[in-house]
């Protein structure tokens, strides 16, 4: 592929660039091949949703900052990390392929706040602009940077990538990496041509058959295929809910029966869902999962987070049972997350029409905790304090046409609460009862944190 360098976006929203810096870069693993399972199965979703899926964000840059040390990190980067040297190319038959570029340039853009103007709010406009410009995956460099200047002062730098570069987890590796750039060893990690060779290899297909095993396992339990129910207005809606109950009974609870702070996640939401639909089926939960636990993936930048399938049969069970069942059914479906979307994607259809199946049910859930996730700041919460944690506050914040998954939410740490975003399809799940399913999630949470401390109060009552 040419040498591409392309000028600055055309402005959409009034946000304009004072200039561009071309930035001249080279690097390693060059070459072409298909995508890797992470990438493909994210490359799967941008289609499904219609979206690049835009990722990163804007802070402020360290005092004295100037735009040569802001060239030297991008070049740095685009040197280091083949995943931002990467764009697409199209088979004959539509099958997208990667291309790593050995050499290119790259803008680096430069944007002077207006006077008048709050620098922080205009600096949001520019991450905004970024997000909301379509992207070329052929021509255009997998990421967008600019310089935010403050009376001639480098002050803020947003940075937005598409998410074929790399999941959650490798971006903060990432940043962490040019941070530290000056002690940084050499590039770790199977980069994503590395790891098409070895999904290749005996032991990839090995994986591959063992994983696929487990995913017509699981997709043989899905219910049977429902009607929608189209309803006037967008039909996708997303919506945040901040609970500190929540929070703090999820960490009680996690205490107390020494149990992973996922797990107990997990084992509300799955009884949650049973106790909604009322069916008494078990509850199908597909959790992304990093897979960073697998050998060559724990620092690498790239894509390789992927959604995994469990069903988790809790109805009418003690919350011991539920939570080790759960836990389980979670544990397998992290092992074989690490699979083949095309493959999984065929059987799911093969078995769809043979057994009528609802291919979409169940909830996706994404836990991108960093602070909560190991260990919850602070001590035990005493049941006074589960007590007296606020409800939830829950309000929708987005309805589109463009697609979410079906239903979905993600989990994110606020100061001593958590964020739960959702995204629902209206015509299968309505806002409402979304919303219901959020706080009957708070309220078994609870319920179970406050048996859970009353217990142990006894157990340690003489």
């Amino acid at each position: 592929m040419p040498d591409t360098y392309l000028p600055a976006p055309a402005d959409t929203t009034g946000i304009r660039a004072t200039t561009r810096i071309p930035v001249r870069f080279s690097g390693d693993g060059a070459g072409t091949g298909p995508l890797s399972w992470g990438q493909l199965g994210i490359w799967q979703t941008m289609v499904r949703q219609r979206s690049w899926l835009p990722i990163g964000g804007w802070a402020p840059l360290a005092a004295g900052t100037t735009l040569q040390d802001v060239v030297a990190d991008l070049q740095w980067a685009m040197r280091r990390y083949p995943t931002f040297r990467t764009r697409l190319r199209f088979a004959a038959g539509g099958a997208p392929l990667q291309a790593v570029a050995a050499w290119g340039t790259i803008g680096l853009d430069v944007f002077d706040v207006p006077e008048g103007t709050d620098p922080e709010a205009y600096t949001a406009a520019v991450d905004a602009h970024y997000r909301a410009l379509d992207y070329d995956f052929v021509a255009e460099w997998p990421i967008r940077m600019g310089v935010v200047r403050v009376g001639g002062r480098p002050a803020f730098l947003s940075t937005v990538t598409c998410h074929l570069v790399t999941d959650g987890v490798g971006g903060r590796l990432m940043l962490r990496e040019v941070a530290a750039r000056a002690e940084a060893g050499p590039t770790t990690g199977m980069q994503p041509l590395e790891q098409v060779r070895w999904q290749a290899s005996p032991a990839g297909q090995q994986q591959r058959e063992k994983a696929l095993r487990h995913w017509d396992r699981m997709l043989r339990q899905l219910p049977p295929k429902r009607p929608l129910t189209p309803r006037d207005g967008p039909r996708h809606h997303r919506g945040e809910f901040h609970s500190a109950a929540l929070y703090h009974a999820t960490h009680a609870v996690s205490v107390v029966a020494d149990i992973d702070t996922s797990q107990v996640l997990m084992t509300f939401l799955a009884i949650a869902l049973t106790r909604q639909a009322g069916d008494g089926r078990p509850a199908v939960i597909r959790p992304m999962v990093d897979n960073r636990f697998r050998r060559g993936l724990g620092d690498v930048v790239a894509m390789v987070a992927q959604h995994s399938i469990c069903v988790a049969d809790v109805a009418g069970l003690p919350f011991d049972e539920a939570m080790r069942r759960t836990g389980i059914a979670a544990m397998l479906a992290y092992k074989w997350a690490y699979h083949d979307p095309a493959a999984v994607g065929e059987r799911a259809a093969a078995l769809a029409g043979e057994l009528d199946l609802d291919l979409d049910a169940g909830i996706w859930i994404n836990d991108r905790r960093t602070v909560s996730r190991q260990m919850f700041p602070g001590d035990k919460p005493t049941a006074e304090q589960v007590r007296a944690a606020a409800p939830g506050e829950f309000r929708w914040t987005a309805a589109q046409d463009d697609p979410y998954d079906p239903l979905n939410v993600d989990v994110d740490d606020e100061p001593g609460r958590f964020l739960l975003t959702w995204f629902t399809d209206a015509w299968r799940t309505p806002p409402a009862r979304v919303e219901a399913l959020a706080r009957l999630v708070e309220t078994i949470a609870v319920h179970e944190a406050l048996t859970a401390l009353e217990t142990a109060s006894e157990t340690r009552t003489p």
